[in-house]
């Protein structure tokens, strides 16, 4: 379990910069869901474990805030970065089996005696089709590659439209059926209505930033949208604050960058213009796509407004 001291160093962390190399590659995010014990091995004390991973990887590794028993872990980059992400975390948690001598939450003993250890991917439901193939064939084939086991819920993740995807093995294993559910991410980019999955977030609850007097900027992305609807596309416009534009630009336009790659949508960014506090925002493509930006740049504020009351909190 992670101490206080380590959620700080954590908190940060998370905004750590990432490698330039993967503003030139293809950009995905995986999230799995993992315990809060198991979150507590992988941050380290101080946060000098998951500072190593970030580092040795070349991913960025968010781990979301959370009181409840499981927190949902994004890992962002490239293909090449992803896996040895994954496979650091899997070596990590193998690790700790060996150091407690028994199998511990979410981990097995092959029948060679080997470490299996799972993880528990999140999946937009559209995605785990194509992961499944026609037939089951995709799936077959990925188990008979890796030697990985893969089983994809029936049922959407409360309140989402999201499925869970165990995967068990080896960390070798695993690392490899990461390398291939990547390729089939990548190739087949979400479709449709997308509702993120956040742990036993209530029934139909609407999310709302944690906010203080302090913060002038409540509620950020509480936008003024417009609609104009056309025969296969749709734009939207918001308005973000002057003093959180940064978080989604990012350095040398990273951040916006990897918005623009995973939702597919086309985004522009309006300059400042006069003694204006705020920024317009245009979203052009495909009411999916268009969706998808607008989730990931309120998750960039969310995010970011968020660290800012954590800061104010401890001081």
């Amino acid at each position: 379990m992670a101490t206080p001291d380590d959620e700080a160093a954590l908190q940060m962390s998370q905004e750590a910069e990432t490698p330039e190399d993967l503003i030139t590659e293809p950009v995905l995010s995986i999230r799995m869901l993992m315990s809060s014990r198991d979150v507590g091995s992988i941050i380290g004390k101080g946060g000098i474990t998951i500072k190593t991973f970030r580092e040795q990887s070349g991913a960025r590794i968010n781990i979301s805030n959370s009181t409840s028993s499981e927190r949902l872990v994004t890992i962002t980059g490239n293909r090449e970065s992803i896996c040895k992400a994954f496979e650091a975390i899997g070596v990590k948690i193998e690790q700790d089996q060996a150091a407690l001598k028994q199998p511990i939450e979410g981990m097995g003993v092959g029948v060679d005696g080997s470490a299996t250890i799972s993880f528990r991917l999140v999946i937009q439901t559209s995605q785990c089709g194509s992961l499944i193939g026609k037939g089951g064939s995709k799936i077959k084939e990925i188990r008979e590659k890796t030697g990985a086991s893969i089983q994809v819920a029936g049922e959407t993740l409360p309140n989402s439209t999201e499925r869970a995807v165990t995967i068990s093995g080896s960390h070798n294993a695993l690392t490899m059926a990461i390398s291939q559910i990547t390729n089939i991410m990548l190739e087949n980019p979400p479709r449709g209505p997308f509702i993120p999955y956040k742990p036993h977030a209530p029934p139909n609850q609407t999310f709302q930033p944690r906010v203080t007097p302090s913060l002038p900027y409540q509620a950020p992305y509480a936008a003024n949208f417009q609609t104009a609807a056309g025969p296969a596309t749709t734009t939207q416009q918001m308005r973000i604050p002057n003093d959180l534009i940064g978080c989604v630009i990012g350095r040398k336009g990273q951040k916006i960058h990897e918005i623009r790659v995973t939702s597919g949508a086309q985004i522009k960014i309006a300059n400042s213009e006069g003694e204006s506090t705020d920024r317009l925002v245009t979203i052009t493509g495909t009411p999916e796509a268009v969706g998808m930006a607008q989730y990931l740049i309120n998750s960039r504020i969310h995010t970011e407004v968020n660290s800012f009351i954590s800061v104010g909190l401890n001081l």
